[in-house]
């Protein structure tokens, strides 16, 4: 089968060791496919993706996640104009919590078995896909929660700053006051890693916030934060690179997150910085490797 024959829509069903279906609840009152239903994470292809790639990229989007996944089935669907369609379905397990997955689209993740799917208001499709898989399923006895594999991973958010010194100053960023996160304070150059390696989201976030071009030769990781907001919160892992060498001025490039760029002195940090970025910039300074925050 071509690109072009595959269908458009791609979804992934996960099913932990329990037998539990990780469900997402869409947005109601929009005009959108199966508005106000549940559902499982997906997407139509972009451009010349095959089936697996948007899957694999719907699903980093939608849920963080990076899980083995098998082709399982293609089933009917209706777009919001009535349209009609299909969506290509993969299967995969996870085992973790639900409650602890970022959430960009929808209300919400949950995890029910299939003993409580047709209490709830379900996308047709997604309904016909469980009833398909619990078909094929074997017969096997739960999983005591406690017992569960994995029970106790944790989801940990990957992301990466840049530390640029030049005569004894280091270039923070002061957030968009509408920002999302750390609203008026100012920040390292940095982001998230997605479907790349650390190193290559850091020159890509580089070039697109500030317009700063980096070799991933003239890299070298610096320090590493392990933090919490608060105990039991996401954890998240900032690994902070420096940057040897350089081209390019730094320069706003997008000012719906930052609305600029300064060269501070290492030991005289702005009053209003995020914490973990004035911990790393202490760290690196005192030449520790590790900061561990908010345990």
């Amino acid at each position: 089968m071509t690109v072009s024959d595959d269908p458009r829509g791609t979804a992934a069903l996960l099913v932990d060791s329990r037998g539990r279906y990780l469900l997402h609840l869409r947005d109601a009152n929009k005009k959108i496919c199966d508005p106000g239903t549940w559902s499982i994470p997906g997407g139509d292809r972009e451009g010349t993706e095959t089936s697996r790639e948007a899957v694999e990229r719907e699903l980093l989007e939608e849920t963080g996640l990076v899980v083995p996944l098998e082709e399982f089935t293609v089933v009917d669907s209706l777009g919001p104009d009535g349209t009609k369609g299909s969506i290509r379905v993969y299967l995969g397990t996870w085992d973790g919590n639900a409650d602890e997955l970022p959430c960009p689209e929808g209300i919400m993740f949950r995890h029910f078995d299939a003993a409580t799917i047709p209490y709830l208001t379900m996308c047709p499709w997604t309904k016909e896909v469980i009833d398909l898989h619990q078909a094929q399923a074997p017969t096997r006895p739960p999983v005591p929660a406690q017992a569960r594999p994995g029970s106790q991973a944790r989801l940990n958010v990957v992301g990466v700053h840049l530390y640029l010194e030049q005569d004894g100053k280091v270039l923070l960023g002061l957030r968009h006051p509408d920002a999302a996160f750390a609203a008026s304070t100012h920040h390292f150059l940095a982001g998230h890693c997605e479907q790349e390696s650390a190193i290559a989201c850091l020159i890509r976030e580089a070039q697109e916030e500030a317009g700063v071009a980096i070799a991933p030769a003239d890299l070298e990781l610096v320090h590493v934060v392990h933090l919490v907001d608060h105990p039991g919160g996401q954890p998240r892992m900032g690994l902070v690179f420096r940057a040897q060498k350089w081209t390019g001025t730094p320069e706003v490039r997008e000012p719906d997150r930052c609305v600029s760029w300064g060269w501070w002195p290492s030991d005289a940090l702005p009053d209003k910085i995020v914490p973990y970025t004035r911990a790393a910039i202490e760290g690196i300074r005192a030449g520790r490797l590790y900061t561990e925050l908010g345990w």
